[in-house]
Formats: C-alpha cells, sequence, structure tokens
C-alpha cells in the first residue's frame, strides 16, 4: 500500500479551500490595478519592450485562471490598460488548476501550461514580453537603501530562492530523470 506524501494532501485540501473561495469584487479591482501599475513600471525599463507593445496599441488580451480572468489593453504608449468591457483578441488560458501545483513549477522555474486562442501575431509579442522583460528588484531597491545593501539583500534573497528550489526539486514523487 502506497502512502500519500503530506505534500500531495496538502495540495488537494488546498484545491478544495480554493474552488469555492470567491474574493469581494473590490479587492479583485484594487489587485489588478496594482498589477497593472507594476507591469507597466516593468515595461518602463524596457524600451525595445514599450516600441512592440505600442505596435500592438488597442489589442486587447485576456488572461484567464479557474474562475480569474482579467483584460489588457496596449496603449499607444506600449503599456497596459484594464480593458473589462472589450473583446478579446488573444485569450490565454492557464491550463494547471492547481495553485499549489502552479507555486511548485514556478519554483522549479517552469512556466505553466497554457491555452492560446486568437491572434497569432499578438500571441507572439506577447510571449516576446514573457521571454524577454524581467523586474531588477535590485535596481529598485538601490533606489531607496543603495548599491551595496540592495546588492547584499538581492545575494541572500538568490541564494534563499536556490534553496527553496532545491528542495522543491527533492520532494516526494518528483522525477528523478528530469533533474
Amino acid at each position: 500500500m502506497a502512502t500519500q506524501s503530506p505534500f500531495s494532501m496538502l495540495a488537494d485540501a488546498l484545491g478544495k479551500l480554493t474552488e469555492n473561495l470567491k474574493a469581494p469584487t473590490w479587492l479583485v479591482d484594487e489587485a489588478q490595478q496594482r498589477l497593472v501599475l507594476f507591469l507597466n513600471h516593468v515595461l518602463m525599463q524596457e524600451p525595445e519592450a514599450q516600441a512592440r507593445l505600442a505596435r500592438q496599441k488597442g489589442r486587447v488580451v485576456r488572461l484567464q485562471w479557474r474562475d480569474f480572468s482579467m483584460q489588457l489593453a496596449a496603449t499607444p504608449a506600449g503599456l497596459w490598460e484594464l480593458a473589462p468591457a472589450a473583446t478579446p483578441d488573444l485569450l490565454l488560458t492557464v491550463t494547471d488548476t492547481s495553485p499549489f501545483d502552479l507555486a511548485k513549477n514556478a519554483l522549479k522555474g517552469d512556466k505553466p501550461g497554457v491555452r492560446i486562442e486568437g491572434d497569432v501575431q499578438f500571441a507572439g509579442e506577447v510571449n516576446w514580453l514573457i521571454e524577454h522583460v524581467r523586474w531588477d528588484a535590485e535596481e529598485d531597491l538601490s533606489r531607496f537603501i543603495g548599491d551595496a545593501p540592495a546588492h547584499t539583500i538581492a545575494n541572500i534573497g538568490r541564494g534563499m530562492a536556490q534553496a527553496l528550489r532545491n528542495f522543491v526539486g527533492k520532494l516526494p514523487g518528483q522525477d528523478k530523470a528530469g533533474s
């Protein structure tokens, strides 16, 4: 008789808990506004990304995971804005339903499974943004506390992230051939 891993039991419990969990509308709206501000902050640090997104102005992408969704429209400035009532040109649906599996795969550096429907050219541009645009947290932190402390904190964070990735990679039930 095989014993069940406590991590899989936790994943099942978390999945059941989040099935019926519904956030208040005001909280969802505020979280989406903050996410758009963050995405635009990161985009403003990458002129090439802004130029590519500006060429897609007016196009709308709908991001969906389970019952949560968000629609973003490309602006003429090469940034994103919320577009809740617009018809999407591109639909990106995350196919992994378990939040635990999503977090575990993200920690391992894997991308989630995504179903893509709609405009192929726009999908290519969005994929380019995902592949090439990265947040430089160390640079942002250095604006507040200086270069040396920011570098030290970033090194500690990278070390902790690597340790967490190593731990996740050694969880029971992981495929040893893929490691």
